[in-house]
């Protein structure tokens, strides 16, 4: 057996090559991709997927910490359509890299997508995948009214 193959023997779901593990959830919601971004980046949004932080200024660079252990650094910011961050919980060794991209093709209806990478084990992804489902539902609750 060459390397490939040994490679996709022992692969297991959601992990790759160079990124250790990895998770993708989405949810469109019937709003526009400026109420999606002015909700994510409220205070109220942002308790839903950070937690209780001070106001950030959203610039590239921004390091973060909030009251709930959840701490990290902003890297790509796009408004209406892209964050990428650093974002780690207190007990891991390493943070994650965090994309959310809001994706529309047609008006009112805005796909909310998480990303989560270079998570570090099966058991995390996991934990991570309720994690964004959770918040995604919650993001549903708080802008379908």
């Amino acid at each position: 057996m060459d390397n490939k193959q040994q490679f996709t023997a022992k692969k297991v779901v959601g992990q790759t090559a160079s990124a250790g593990f990895q998770i993708g959830v989405r949810r469109t919601l019937p709003v526009s991709p400026e109420e999606a971004w002015a909700f994510l980046t409220s205070p109220e949004g942002l308790t839903l997927w950070i937690g209780t932080v001070p106001l950030l200024t959203w610039t590239e660079g921004e390091s973060f910490t909030s009251a709930e252990g959840v701490s990290g650094q902003l890297r790509v910011v796009k408004p209406l359509r892209q964050l990428r961050l650093k974002w780690g919980k207190k007990d891991w060794e390493k943070p994650s890299t965090l994309q959310i991209r809001l994706l529309s093709d047609k008006p009112g209806k805005t796909t909310i997508s998480f990303h989560q990478e270079n998570l570090d084990h099966p058991g995390t992804r996991e934990q991570m995948k309720l994690y964004w489902e959770d918040v995604l539902g919650k993001l549903a609750d708080a802008l379908i009214k």
